[in-house]
């Protein structure tokens, strides 16, 4: 992989369960992972689809939430966006398998980045 490749796109929806069936059976797509809270991940073996479960007691919106790029090192990209004026990427803590670091857009727009892609370890990328 010689640049940022974008891997993963997050949606924050009301029936998370009821979502991924229908882009498993309309689609394809294989869930491969799901979250305690209610959230289902699945893929085309290439672009994965984060179905992130609507908090009742949240304050996200359904609809778009972020996307994720799969780069070979996360630390020259940060570099750039600081060096650019925009805030160092934040490390992502807790239990995530997926993304690194959590990164903005100019517009604030939220992206990930992640050198060691978008499955859960022990899953294989298409």
């Amino acid at each position: 992989m010689t640049r940022p490749r974008l891997r993963h796109l997050a949606f924050v929806v009301q029936d998370a369960k009821s979502m991924a069936e229908f882009y498993c059976s309309q689609f394809g797509m294989d869930l491969f992972h799901t979250d305690p809270d209610g959230s289902h991940f699945v893929t085309d073996g290439y672009l994965n689809l984060a179905l992130i479960q609507q908090q009742l007691d949240g304050d996200v919106p359904t609809g778009f939430n972020h996307f994720g790029f799969e780069v070979p090192d996360v630390a020259p990209i940060a570099d750039r966006l600081t060096a650019a004026g925009l805030p160092t990427p934040a490390l992502r803590g807790g239990d995530r398998p997926f993304a690194e670091y959590r990164a903005i857009d100019p517009e604030g727009n939220w992206f990930d980045l992640s050198a060691h892609g978008f499955l859960p370890p022990g899953v294989e990328q298409g």
